[in-house]
This record gives C-alpha cells, sequence and structure tokens, in this order.
C-alpha cells in the first residue's frame, strides 16, 4: 500500500475520531479531555501496540495516582517548598522506575513517568481543595487515550488501508 494511502487514512482517522472524542469528553464530565491525545501520542510512540495497551495503560494509571500522591505528600511536609519538591520528585521518580523495572510486563515505566508529569501539571494548580474529582477525570482521559484514540484509531486505519487495498487490487 502506498504511503499516499496510508497518509491520507491517518489524517482522515485523526481528523474525525479524536474530535469526537473532545465532544463527549465535557458530556461524561471530563474536562481534561486533551489529555488523551497526550496519551495516544505515547502509545503511537511504542509502535501501535495493542499488545501493550494494559502496560502503558498501568503506567498512566500509577502516574496519575502517583501525582495524587506527590501532591498530598508535599501538602503534609511543611519543609521549604523547593526543597520539598526536590525530596519528592526524586524519591517518588526513582521508585517509580524500581518498581515498573521489576514489572515490565504489566507497567510501561514511559507512560508511568508521563502519566505522572500530566497529573502534576493539572493538579498543582489546583491545591488540595481544588482536585476533587480530578484524578478520575484525569484517569478517564489517559484510557480513552490509549484506547480510543490510540487502538482504536489504528485498528480503524488499518481496515480503511485493507478496503483500499481489496479495492485497487481487482483493478
Amino acid at each position: 500500500m502506498s504511503k499516499k494511502w496510508d497518509n491520507l487514512t491517518l489524517a482522515l482517522c485523526i481528523a474525525l475520531l479524536p474530535p469526537i472524542w473532545a465532544v463527549l469528553a465535557p458530556h461524561i464530565h471530563v474536562s481534561t479531555g486533551a489529555v488523551a491525545l497526550i496519551c495516544a501520542g505515547v502509545y503511537v510512540a511504542n509502535g501501535n501496540r495493542a499488545s501493550d495497551g494494559v502496560k502503558i495503560s498501568v503506567g498512566f494509571l500509577l502516574g496519575d495516582f502517583w501525582a495524587w500522591a506527590a501532591l498530598h505528600i508535599m501538602d503534609l511536609l511543611k519543609w521549604n517548598p523547593e526543597l520539598e519538591l526536590f525530596l519528592t520528585l526524586f524519591v517518588m521518580g526513582g521508585l517509580a522506575v524500581l518498581i515498573s523495572g521489576l514489572a515490565p510486563k504489566w507497567i510501561y515505566c514511559p507512560s508511568w513517568l508521563c502519566g505522572w508529569a500530566i497529573g502534576l501539571t493539572i493538579m498543582s494548580p489546583l491545591g488540595m481543595e481544588g482536585m476533587k474529582g480530578y484524578p478520575l477525570q484525569i484517569a478517564a482521559a489517559m484510557l480513552a487515550g490509549v484506547w480510543y484514540v490510540g487502538v482504536l484509531l489504528d485498528k480503524v486505519q488499518k481496515k480503511m488501508l485493507k478496503i483500499i487495498q481489496c479495492r485497487f487490487s481487482k483493478k
């Protein structure tokens, strides 16, 4: 199949599926819908392997929890804020890498670290009181990114390419 058809079908899928998520997300009370695009990017960077979807998802969900936990830890500590930040990131970052290294079949370390950064970016400015349901919204968007924007989009595009290939091979 030509690169032209690959690009055209990918463009159509990207033009169609993520905007559907963007429209639907607020209707299911997910205000962090754009997170799905970041998470889909990590899925694609891993090679569009649906077989890795679970471990990528686990990594993102752990990262989301890690962000929530880090913010709670820093809220409890009453030290210099810069020291709190450094030590929390140092310890939790190291632990994330070590833990994911012990279970690479179940946890994708890059998605854990990326998920942690996403969670911190969104939740840090909210403060402890404003955080409320944000970890769940972020988790929903992360899963939508991997499974809807990542896995489903890839399957739809491959199906389109098969249909195109069948049409042109008959001529």
